[in-house]
């Protein structure tokens, strides 16, 4: 059985290393549904269809879909599993809605490892990490504590 939480070397879409991911291959088709039900309790506004990012917005897209409108004067609702540093999205966006100006059309993410509903980005996610801490050594003997986004 595949684990959601996993450790070890990984890295991103964007090229970061990171120590540990979220494993969404691990989430079950029902738990989809669920978390597009989730997601339908904030979106406030129809959309046309839901589109996602490949790999890991797909499973996403197909349980969101039950909600599309079908109306193409409706923007789509793009996708994706895990919001990152917003690489995935952005690159998505350009390459398959380049006329896209931003904020425009309804992004979400089911998890979201920094603050992911700003500028440039725009995209909700049901889970978002908090900002991650982060301590400066001056010295040995004094540690001061500093919050980054990164």
């Amino acid at each position: 059985m595949t684990e959601l939480f996993q450790l070890g070397n990984f890295t991103s879409h964007a090229g970061l290393s990171l120590q540990w991911k979220l494993e969404c291959d691990a989430i079950t088709d029902e738990e989809w549904k669920c978390l597009a039900k989730m997601i339908m309790d904030y979106q406030d506004r129809p959309f046309s269809e839901a589109v996602g990012i490949p790999r890991g917005g797909l499973k996403l897209a197909e349980a969101l879909n039950e909600y599309a409108s079908g109306n193409s004067d409706d923007f789509p609702l793009i996708c994706d599993d895990v919001f990152t540093t917003g690489t995935s999205m952005l690159d998505f966006i350009d390459e398959t809605y380049p006329t896209f100006t931003q904020g425009m059309g309804h992004r979400w993410v089911v998890f979201a490892r920094k603050p992911s509903n700003v500028y440039p980005y725009f995209t909700r996610a049901l889970f978002t990490m908090p900002p991650k801490p982060y301590v400066q050594k001056e010295s040995w003997d004094d540690e001061t504590l500093i919050m980054r986004n990164e």
